[in-house]
């Protein structure tokens, strides 16, 4: 997200172009002499503009235009930037204070200097409590006095500008203080992600300050960001526009997805101007949208979504207020991952992401399309140096099988433990997948199962509820770019896993401990007959027949001190 145009900021802070080798003045004066005498007191001075921007003046001199008629005025005042209005009350089509009041309402912003003929003290101070900064009565002006009026008349419409802009600024704080507040009991009292979500929208919606809020989340495995919540004036406005994380994609480069990525608060301040807003411009302005900010729902890896607030009036997001919008993202985030994890507590539910991998095991995957046979790995254990891969195949002969595999880049030293009349069991090596293994398994994750069949190679990887299921997609793809991502679903967990020995393989067991009892357990070692020995499974491992039985010993102790030691 690029910063606002500066030129623009400058503009809407001060009402002057800095950039401009000239210091606008509109004169409505209908009478010629008065109007010549007007520019000549100007023309060709540097004084005025050196008093009303000393760091920009070089070379700038007053450009003056002159209009007749209150109509005229009004249209100049339309299309071009004016600095100062100096303005007769009696024109052709208006006259007295009523042409003050029209001017005054076209161009609130900008300073007026009213001219008047008649020494009247009452008209001036009328004239100013109607709007105008200053009067001058035309027989008594000098061109000193004239540019000393000029200059006081902008520095304090500049003043006036500057208070108003704290006033709302303080009012925006205040505004963003008590929904800060609410959102926080809300977060105490809100028991479900989906409840949270839409009273924080309901609760920015009910602001004046703000017309539209929505909470998006982004898909795995995919770059969308899809809406879950909102309130407010929306008018179809999420029906109609298309928003993505992908920073090479212009849907990608706007507040949200740079608020993603970033993990920052991003301002679009004016988005008529907003370059990076330009996809969402036109259904944006529609509905009365003139400014957004964007705010990351993230809580450590957690990728949660971005949470976007819309309103009426151009910066309305600025300044002091992006920290407190930081806040309430953490807020929802922290919030966020408690129900998450209240909810893991409580229930056996995971999340399973299944993947298909093109270029791993080709030999295998052109088997299992040629001979309609389906090969399964249901364990993966890491030993010091490999991966071993426990499984069963089913519609294949055994000796094809053996080829196949020697055939195979990234997998040998099959071993078969067990054969049925269409079934046989076996122990392979898989070095190839020790990288994605590790990657998985680093992350949170674990490889439920693998499955080689109909030609294709897929995987299924496990992650506890809360987790960021779209980090894990990406790293996956980081990690081989012949994975595609297919699916996500909500599933109990395994049998083994909802035992209550679960947390003794995974609190009180070392790595090489756990290691040597699953390799034992999946190898055969504890059938009648084995159908493996400790040396082969030592072999397996890359350690030492001793160190095996030492670590498989007190593995056992472990296992079964926490199931008889009550």
């Amino acid at each position: 997200m690029s910063e606002p145009n500066t030129k623009t900021e400058t503009e809407t802070e001060t009402g002057t172009d800095t950039d401009s080798e000239t210091l606008e003045i509109l004169l409505i004066e209908d009478n010629p002499g008065d109007a010549r005498l007007i520019q000549e007191m100007l023309r060709g001075t540097e004084e005025l503009a050196q008093r009303v921007s000393p760091d920009d003046a070089a070379g700038r001199t007053p450009e003056i235009t002159n209009e007749t008629r209150l109509e005229a005025g009004l249209e100049t005042i339309e299309e071009m930037t004016v600095d100062v209005v100096l303005l007769d009350l009696n024109l052709p089509d208006s006259e007295g204070l009523k042409t003050l009041e029209t001017v005054h309402a076209e161009s609130e912003q900008t300073p007026i200097v009213v001219l008047t003929g008649v020494r009247d003290q009452q008209v001036g101070v009328q004239a100013i409590q109607r709007g105008a900064q200053d009067f001058l009565v035309k027989d008594e002006v000098t061109s000193e006095l004239l540019v000393r009026t000029i200059h006081h008349a902008i520095e304090r419409a500049r003043q006036e500008r500057e208070r108003q802009r704290q006033r709302d600024q303080l009012e925006a704080l205040n505004r963003l203080n008590r929904i800060g507040h609410d959102i926080t009991h809300a977060v105490i009292t809100t028991e479900t992600r989906a409840d949270l979500e839409q009273r924080v929208c309901d609760r920015l919606a009910e602001s004046d300050g703000y017309r539209f809020a929505w909470i998006g989340g982004v898909n795995p495995g995919s770059d969308r960001v899809v809406p879950k919540a909102a309130a407010g004036v929306e008018d179809g406005y999420l029906d109609n526009v298309a928003i993505s994380v992908d920073e090479n994609d212009a849907t990608g480069q706007g507040p949200s997805g740079t608020a993603v990525r970033t993990g920052s608060v991003q301002v679009a301040n004016d988005m008529a101007d907003e370059p990076t807003f330009e996809p969402w411009r036109d259904a944006a302005l529609e509905r009365g949208y003139q400014s957004s900010a964007a705010i990351p729902i993230i809580h450590e890896d957690l990728v949660y979504g971005v949470l976007n607030i819309y309103s009426s009036s151009p910066r309305a997001f600025a300044g002091p207020e992006t920290t407190i919008l930081a806040r309430i993202g953490d807020v929802i985030a922290h919030a966020i991952t408690a129900i998450e994890r209240k909810d893991a507590l409580v229930s056996d539910a995971v999340i399973e992401l299944e993947f298909r991998v093109d270029e791993l095991a080709e030999p295998l995957i052109d088997l299992s399309a040629d001979e309609s046979c389906r090969i399964e790995l249901e364990q993966l254990i890491r030993g010091d140096e490999t991966l071993l891969a426990y499984g069963s195949a089913h519609g294949i002969d055994q000796e094809v099988f053996k080829e196949t595999i020697a055939d195979t880049d990234g997998f040998s030293e099959v071993r078969f433990l067990a054969t049925r009349r269409d079934e046989f069991e076996f122990e392979l090596v898989a070095p190839a997948a020790v990288s994605l293994f590790e990657t998985i398994a680093t992350h949170g994750g674990r490889v439920r199962s693998a499955t080689i069949d109909d030609g294709e190679f897929r995987f299924v990887v496990e992650l506890s509820r809360g987790r960021d299921t779209r980090q894990m997609i990406e790293l996956i793809k980081e990690e081989r770019d012949d994975v595609t991502y297919l699916a996500q679903r909500t599933s109990e967990r395994s049998e083994r896993s909802e035992s209550g020995s679960s947390s003794v393989l995974s609190d009180e067991l070392t790595e090489k401990q756990r290691a040597a009892l699953e390799t034992a357990y999946f190898a055969g070692y504890f059938d009648w007959p084995r159908e493996s020995t400790g040396e082969e499974i030592s072999e397996r491992l890359g350690i030492a027949p001793a160190t095996f039985n030492q670590h498989l010993r007190t593995a056992e102790r472990k296992f079964f001190d926490s199931v008889l030691g009550e």
